[in-house]
């Protein structure tokens, strides 16, 4: 279960100026005159890896790579406390995405993500129908107020000693402004505060998933420390703003994706994005089907992947 294709190099990469001071890194692999496909990373603030290109067969596809604004290989990175995150919001990402695919010379291309990624490629092909061909997404977020209220507030009564360490963490009370207040902390201007705020945050994120890794690691926690820095301080800012969506938007407008076919996999024990979202989507969106996977929580598994690159060598065609 869960094999992949065989590992592959970018044959091109790039830096590309998109404005605000920042320049976005990206690369391309597979086959030059294949199937565009864009990998849209997770978060928000991950950045791009290795593994997700193996999801394409690497000789029918043209499998296009990017870190989002603030992490990975872009610049300014956000684990430097001076880059100001002030143009780094949902759609200046699906702006990025947009000049991208300009200057790759693709008509249009399949989205892939999951989780974060699924959020922004849904903001992208909501905007720009017209550019997408088809869309495959693992673990469906579309970053509602209440899905992010869910995963740093709800998911505590399944941990509540890890819950009440992330509360104490804050500074603010159960029931207070808890990613607003991880926000302002990774923002401090004392070293220490901005270290142990990413410290306590991560804990809590890896918490939400121990079911899946049974302690045997922490996703979350186990990143570089530029890395681990980053990620927070991106996905806290965009958290704390609702990531610039009108609450439900995404679902509400999903008619706007008729046309574009779509496959959803999304585990049946998801704790941290409970499979109602999925659900919702794949009933708005008249051309998605919806796979669940009965055993998969947020993080892929070996069956989730045989999924998504079934999907994907369907639509390789």
């Amino acid at each position: 279960m869960g094999e992949l294709y065989p590992p592959i190099e970018p044959y091109e990469t790039g830096m590309l100026d998109v404005g605000d001071g920042n320049r976005v890194y990206w690369e391309v692999s597979g086959n030059p005159d294949g199937r565009p496909a864009v990998v849209v990373h997770g978060g928000p603030g991950s950045g791009s890896g290795t593994l997700a290109r193996q999801l394409f067969d690497p000789a029918r596809y043209r499998i296009v790579q990017f870190d989002q604004r603030g992490c990975g290989r872009s610049t300014p990175h956000a684990a430097d406390p001076a880059t100001d995150l002030a143009h780094n919001t949902t759609w200046h990402l699906v702006a990025d995405m947009e000049r991208l695919r300009e200057h790759l010379g693709v008509d249009r291309w399949l989205l892939y993500g999951g989780s974060w990624g699924s959020t922004l490629i849904l903001a992208y092909a909501q905007r720009h129908p017209e550019r997408v061909s088809e869309i495959v997404i693992s673990a469906v977020t579309t970053s509602r107020r209440f899905e992010i209220d869910w995963l740093y507030r709800g998911v505590g009564r399944f941990y509540p000693q890890q819950w009440e360490r992330f509360v104490a963490g804050s500074g603010t009370t159960a029931d207070g402004d808890l990613v607003g207040a991880y926000a302002r902390l990774v923002n401090h201007p004392d070293a220490a505060v901005r270290e142990k705020a990413t410290v306590d945050w991560l804990a809590w994120e890896d918490a939400a998933v121990s079911n899946e890794t049974k302690g045997a690691s922490n996703p979350y926690g186990d990143r570089p420390p530029a890395a681990k820095l980053a990620f927070v301080r991106i996905c806290s800012h965009y958290f704390a703003h609702g990531a610039w969506l009108e609450e439900g938007a995404l679902i509400r407008d999903a008619g706007r994706l008729a046309g574009i076919p779509g496959v959803l996999v999304h585990g049946r024990v998801d704790l941290g994005g409970p499979l109602d979202t999925a659900w919702q989507l794949a009933r708005a969106w008249p051309d998605a089907e919806l796979i669940v996977v009965e055993e998969a929580g947020h993080l892929p598994t070996g069956t989730t992947r045989d999924h998504v690159r079934r999907a994907l060598d369907r639509f390789a065609g």
